[in-house]
């Protein structure tokens, strides 16, 4: 039933931009300016919270709580683990965005801050820092948690609904076959949006090295190609195609870096990362709650706010991906993996890409603010063409969106086929099928008609409901861990009482 329900919403939107695109994008757009107007400072304050519970969870008396039973041994080596579920989570997102989203903030500077000056350039990079650093994996590593803690200790299906019925609440029980119809919708939305925002990157690659024509008949070509190559990867299973192809590209992508980093403008990009990283950790908490009610100014909605309802809207998929992958770690483990190192990560690749685009732009004239002002998906390689050895930079970036492509893909196809077997961890074959046709027809169809950024769209406005619901996963999975941690004392108790009467008895 609740696979019918997601089914038949996702038909309907889909529908519905492929009859009118126009009228969609209006209407979702409407929508999101009115969450964003009056819900933004909700977002705010339910990530900060996330953020919070994930250091408390780490640090407390809690973290050597284990993700399955006490001889339950990690299925994947850290470093299989970590690509997985860091490609999974955003690696597209920071090569598309890498150079183009400190540039924008350095031409748009949030309020009260010039543009065009060094302090906007300051401010670029510590808000880049902060859209994806801890708040976004903070709201994956919560979700992954929930759904881990519940599979492999309660033995539970890997859904959604089954973290918010173990609260004995019965409205939450009631709801929760439809916070499962909100997840699936979200991921099919958010994926198929997804695949046609990647394909025209992966156009603007192609034309940078090859001279591909840049539209929608060639990003068409590349959606078809992509998905045969995604599905032939879910095909194989977790531990092979996705875990290969995540290892692979988390190396390339370190080779691309540290050859930026090199024959970049090394010493400015470690002053970048040590200054960024100083003053994202003072300003953290400002941050975090900045709304702008005494100024006329939509930069904080346009994008803070924006974010976290994207990360929010994703956070089924990437939150039940990560569980998937993460039998035998302990909670501590857990969310030192899944936030702290991809945060990690993440500030290092933006300090080298974001840190030379800035450098060039300011210094060496290089235009890459025209560049991001004309298409966004072309910035990086404007960048690449300044520097030695652009085209192979070129080349190898292009793959590496490709190959990050095709692992959002395959690991979004396992989560739709996860979610519509309820749960089930190793899904038939033909269901990861249907699911990958499904959304790459989605995509392919809304490409061809303009309405890929009215779904975009449409899956951030679905991110309001489920914030609640992950409001309430928190809630659950706290309650649950405390309780199994009180057993597990109460066990070890009563063990030592045994041990003390058979000594004594002796």
């Amino acid at each position: 039933m609740e696979l019918v329900i997601s089914a038949g919403l996702i038909a309907a939107v889909v529908l519905w931009g492929l009859l009118s695109p126009a009228t969609l994008d209006s209407v979702f757009s409407e929508l999101l300016g009115s969450i964003t107007r009056n819900f933004g400072w909700f977002y705010l304050w339910v990530v900060l919270g996330l953020v919070l519970l994930a250091f408390f969870l780490a640090v407390s008396r809690y973290g050597e709580l284990k993700l399955g039973d006490e001889d339950d041994e990690p299925e994947f080596s850290v470093g299989a683990w970590f690509s997985m579920l860091f490609a999974a989570g955003m690696g597209i997102g920071l090569v598309f965005w890498a150079v183009a989203e400190p540039v924008s903030h350095y031409v748009t500077a949030p309020p009260g801050v010039a543009p065009g000056t060094p302090e906007a350039a300051n401010t670029a990079m510590r808000y880049a820092f902060f859209h994806w650093g801890l708040h976004p994996w903070a709201i994956y590593g919560i979700v992954g948690l929930s759904i881990a803690f519940f599979q492999f200790r309660r033995k539970s299906s890997a859904l959604v609904s089954s973290v918010t019925e173990a609260l004995p609440w019965p409205l939450i029980q009631r709801l929760s076959p439809a916070f499962n119809v909100l997840a699936v919708v979200a991921t099919a939305f958010g994926v198929a949006a997804s695949l046609g925002m990647g394909a025209t990157q992966i156009n603007s690659g192609l034309h940078a090295v090859f001279g591909l024509p840049v539209g929608p008949a060639s990003q068409a070509a590349i959606i078809v190609v992509t998905t045969l190559l995604f599905l032939a990867s879910a095909l194989s299973g977790v531990g092979r195609g996705i875990k290969w192809l995540s290892s692979g590209n988390l190396m390339l992508a370190g080779g691309l870096a540290v050859a930026v980093l090199l024959v970049g403008p090394t010493i400015a990009i470690i002053d970048t990362f040590t200054n960024t990283l100083g003053s994202y950790l003072s300003e953290f908490v400002r941050m975090s709650l900045r709304m702008t009610p005494f100024r006329e100014n939509a930069w904080v909605g346009d994008w803070t706010i924006f974010y976290w309802a994207w990360w929010l809207s994703w956070s089924p998929f990437v939150g039940l991906f990560i569980a998937r992958v993460s039998r035998g770690r302990t909670i501590r483990q857990f969310i030192a993996g899944t936030v702290l190192a991809p945060t990690l990560v993440g500030f290092a690749w933006f300090s080298i890409f974001g840190g030379t685009a800035l450098y060039m732009e300011i210094f060496q004239g290089v235009p890459l603010a025209e560049a991001v002002k004309a298409d966004v998906s072309t910035a990086l390689f404007v960048m690449f063409s300044a520097l030695p050895g652009g085209a192979t930079m070129s080349v190898v970036a292009t793959v590496l969106v490709l190959v990050f492509f095709v692992t959002s893909g395959d690991s979004a196809t396992l989560v739709l086929a996860m979610m519509s077997t309820r749960g089930n961890p190793e899904p038939p074959a033909r269901v990861k099928v249907i699911w990958g046709v499904l959304i790459s027809g989605i995509a392919l169809s809304l490409l061809l008609a303009g309405g890929l950024k009215a779904v975009q769209t449409a899956t951030i406005v679905f991110a309001l409901p489920f914030s609640l619901v992950v409001l309430v996963m928190a809630v659950s999975v706290t309650r649950a861990i405390r309780q199994d941690w009180l057993a597990d004392q109460q066990r070890e108790k009563a063990l030592r009482r045994k041990m003390q009467a058979l000594v004594k008895d002796r």
